[in-house]
C-alpha cells in the first residue's frame, strides 16, 4: 500500500521491533513471513489492522506485526474478535489461534464466531501438540500418540480442523502448509479477501515436540504423489506425472489410475462455489496413506455478515424509534438523588 505521503509500504513496514522468540526451525517463522509480506499488498492503512491471539506459541504473532495487536487469554480470542468488530466494523481483525488454543479450551468461541459469520480471517497453526507447555497431546494428534501425557498413546480420536469449520458453516475455508510459502500466501490473500470468516488452517510443523508431523506427506520429495491441491474449476488430478486423479463415488472419494484406463470425465472437477459443504467436507477428510492430504480453497460462498446484519438492526431501530438518547434514558421514570 501507499501512505497519504505517497511512501510505498513493504513487509519491512509490517516488522515490529520486538525479538523473535521461537524455537530455530520453527514452521511459525513461515506464517509470520508470509503474513508480513501480505500485509502491503492489501492496501489497508497499518492503524486499521489487528492481531488478536490466544495463548500458545503460535499466540505471540502478534507481537512481531507492526500493526494494532491483542495477545489475549486461552481459547477467547474469538470472541474478543468479535466484540472488536461489533463496535469497529471499518478494522480488518485477524485471529491467530492453534490446535490447543482453538479447538481444546476455545472450540466452543471458535464455533460461535464462524457460525455466526463474522467478518474476520481466522487462522489455525496446527502441528499436532502443544508445543508451549512442551508436548502433550492436542484435539488433533493422531491416534496412538506418544507424548509426555499419552506415555502409551493416545486413545482420542483427532479431530480435522477444515472439517470442524465446514460443519459450523464457515462461509470459506482452506488449508496450506508451512513451507509451501508461495501457496501459502496466495490462500492468506484470498482469506483476507474473503467477506465473512474465512477459516485457514496451516499445517505446521514443531521441531522440538513433534518434529516431522506431517513429513511423510508434506516432504517435497513426496508431496506430488500425497498430496492434491484443489482449485476452483479444475479437474483434482495430481501425481508426479499428473496421471492420478480424484473420483466421488457417492460420499466417498477414490484414487483413479489414469495412465491405466481411467478417463478424464471419472475425475471430480472441484467447485468451492457449492452451497452445500458435502464435497468440500469430502475433501477436507481425505488422509494419507489411503488418499492425497488436500490443500487450498475448500469452500468460498457469500453469506451476509453478522456485522452488516447488526448494523442494519441498529439503522432500522433508528428509523422507527429515532435516535436513541442515553441521558434521556437514564432519568425517565423514578429517578432520586443520593447525597
Amino acid at each position: 500500500m501507499t501512505t497519504d505521503e505517497g511512501i510505498k509500504l513493504t513487509r519491512k513496514d509490517f516488522v515490529s521491533d520486538q525479538e523473535v522468540r521461537w524455537c530455530p526451525g520453527c514452521g511459525d517463522y513461515s506464517i509470520l513471513a508470509q503474513t508480513q509480506k501480505l500485509m502491503p499488498e492489501l492496501d489497508i492503512p497499518r492503524e486499521n489492522i489487528v492481531f488478536i491471539s490466544g495463548i500458545g506459541c503460535n499466540s505471540r504473532l502478534p507481537y512481531y506485526m507492526n500493526t494494532f495487536g491483542f495477545h489475549s487469554i486461552h481459547g477467547r480470542a474469538p470472541t474478543i474478535a468479535t466484540g472488536l468488530k461489533a463496535s469497529r466494523p471499518d478494522l480488518h481483525v485477524w485471529v491467530i489461534t492453534g490446535d490447543g488454543d482453538g479447538l481444546s479450551i476455545g472450540g466452543n468461541h471458535l464455533f460461535h464466531i464462524m457460525r455466526r459469520n463474522v467478518d474476520v480471517t481466522v487462522v489455525l497453526f496446527n502441528n499436532r501438540i502443544y508445543g508451549l507447555t512442551k508436548g502433550q497431546y492436542s484435539p488433533t494428534s493422531e491416534l496412538g500418540k506418544v507424548t509426555k501425557t499419552s506415555p502409551v498413546g493416545s486413545i482420542d480420536y483427532p479431530v480435522s480442523p477444515c472439517s470442524f469449520a465446514l460443519g459450523v458453516g464457515a462461509t470459506f475455508v482452506a488449508r496450506s502448509l508451512d513451507i509451501d510459502t508461495h501457496h501459502l500466501i496466495t490462500t492468506l490473500e484470498r482469506a483476507a479477501h474473503h467477506k465473512g470468516t474465512s477459516f485457514v488452517e496451516v499445517l505446521q510443523n514443531c521441531n522440538v515436540y513433534n518434529d516431522g508431523a506431517y513429513r511423510e506427506f508434506a516432504d517435497k520429495a513426496v508431496r506430488p504423489d500425497r498430496m492434491i491441491e484443489v482449485d476452483h474449476g479444475k479437474p483434482l488430478i495430481f501425481g508426479k506425472e499428473k496421471d492420478k486423479g480424484i473420483r466421488l463415488k457417492g460420499t466417498v472419494a477414490e484414487v483413479v489410475d489414469l495412465s491405466k484406463g481411467a478417463s478424464d470425465a471419472d475425475v471430480h472437477i472441484h467447485d468451492e462455489k457449492i452451497e452445500e459443504p458435502i464435497t468440500a467436507s469430502i475433501l477436507s477428510r481425505m488422509d494419507y496413506p489411503d488418499l492425497p492430504v488436500a490443500i487450498g480453497v475448500m469452500r468460498a460462498v457469500d453469506h451476509a455478515t453478522y456485522d452488516d446484519l447488526m448494523e442494519q438492526q441498529i439503522q432500522d431501530a433508528q428509523s422507527k424509534d429515532g435516535t436513541p438518547d442515553l441521558a434521556a434514558l437514564l432519568n425517565e421514570g423514578d429517578t432520586w438523588v443520593v447525597n
